[in-house]
């Protein structure tokens, strides 16, 4: 991955937001995060003793499930690159402001399924808009809200994208009919970004057996909000 991406390390999550904490579950088509999302908040919830609020982009509000059906809707036509950003960006800004810091601040554990990486990986890489020009529409969209721990689901697209098809029946949206080479761009960005700041990101090979990799993420997940409670 080229650098002339731009400045991609954020600050660090913004102090005084609340007791609560921002959990991102990052990677390609078909491995395997919402399985485990949902298995993580129920043992947060039984073993720690915490709230939890699950959500996802691009969505986690009305208007995000209504801007996620034109963003997805393989029957549409080709969309702008730099149209399809400011969509991700605008879903986003609604979902922060409604939904993500609110529940940070009343100190919930908030488990989200993609969020901001997602647009630097899938625009700013398989669309080749950029990290820069993605981070600067999002620092301002979501007033640098970043999250305490991004968990990339790593995975080789082609066995992925065999994954979706075979949950959907052989159908796949908009962005998951795209080119090999668009989801390879889309993985390579991922790696990148998790190599950047090691202290933020943990990659976790997704071929694993659903239970090896809830117990990675528990073990993880138990340090981190521990020093968050």
């Amino acid at each position: 991955m080229a650098s002339s991406h731009g400045n991609i390390r954020p600050p660090g999550p913004a102090k005084g937001r609340g007791p609560g904490a921002f959990i991102v579950f990052e990677g390609g088509e078909g491995t395997g995060k919402t399985t485990q999302i949902h298995a993580l908040k129920d043992w947060i919830e039984k073993t720690l003793g915490r709230e939890v609020l699950v959500s996802f982009e691009p969505g986690g509000t009305a208007l995000g499930k209504k801007i996620r059906e034109m963003l997805l809707d393989p029957a549409l036509p080709k969309m702008d690159a730099r149209c399809e950003a400011l969509l991700f960006a605008a879903t986003r800004a609604e979902h922060v402001a409604q939904v993500l810091r609110p529940a940070v601040e009343a100190g919930k554990v908030v488990l989200c399924d993609r969020y901001w990486d997602a647009s630097r990986a899938y625009q700013g890489a398989g669309r080749h808009l950029g990290f820069a020009a993605i981070d600067q529409l999002n620092v301002w969209g979501t007033r640098s809200f970043f999250p305490d721990r991004v968990f990339l689901f790593d995975l080789d697209p082609t066995k992925g994208l065999d994954r979706a098809r075979e949950r959907q029946n052989g159908k796949l949206d908009r962005l998951e009919s795209e080119s090999m080479k668009f989801h390879q761009d889309v993985r390579n960005a991922y790696l990148y970004l998790a190599l950047s700041d090691p202290k933020r990101y943990r990659v976790l090979d997704a071929s694993q057996s659903i239970d090896s990799l809830f117990a990675l993420l528990t073990e993880d997940l138990a340090q981190c909000l521990s020093s968050n409670s």
